[in-house]
């Protein structure tokens, strides 16, 4: 039995994908079952960043007679029409990488926002256990 490239390509493609969803399993459950802060911290960084890597994911396209090329025609002054057909139909989607980066700038300062909010929390109270915090008055 010959294993092709293509079947490769497509089995670790679906092992990333069902990685990624028990990641992000992982992550909801320290969300909302863990009552230390600094856990809902750490769980919220994990789910950030495996939606991170599911866009990527999305974007992704198999070519298998040639490399995906970036997004940037070398040709600028006069390009051909057969030029402009082979950079469109090689070419990766830039927008799923825009998005990314988008979301890894916010989700940074999301995190320093909560990191930054559990230390008052912490500071003020003596603890970062939820369960505690909620018994607390004042």
């Amino acid at each position: 039995m010959v294993i092709t490239m293509e079947f490769q390509i497509r089995y670790l493609f679906m092992l990333a994908f069902m990685s990624l969803v028990v990641n992000i399993a992982i992550a909801l459950y320290g969300i909302f079952a863990r009552p230390s802060l600094i856990k809902k911290i750490i769980a919220v960084t994990i789910f950030s960043d495996s939606i991170n890597l599911l866009a990527i994911m999305i974007g992704f396209a198999y070519y298998p007679s040639f490399y995906p090329i970036p997004p940037i025609l070398t040709k600028v002054p006069n390009p051909t029409q057969q030029d402009i057909e082979k950079f469109v139909s090689s070419a990766v989607d830039p927008l799923p990488q825009a998005l990314v980066l988008t979301a890894i700038v916010i989700g940074l300062a999301v995190i320093l926002f909560l990191i930054t909010l559990t230390l008052q929390i912490y500071r003020l109270y003596g603890t970062t256990d939820v369960r505690k915090i909620s018994k607390l008055k004042g």
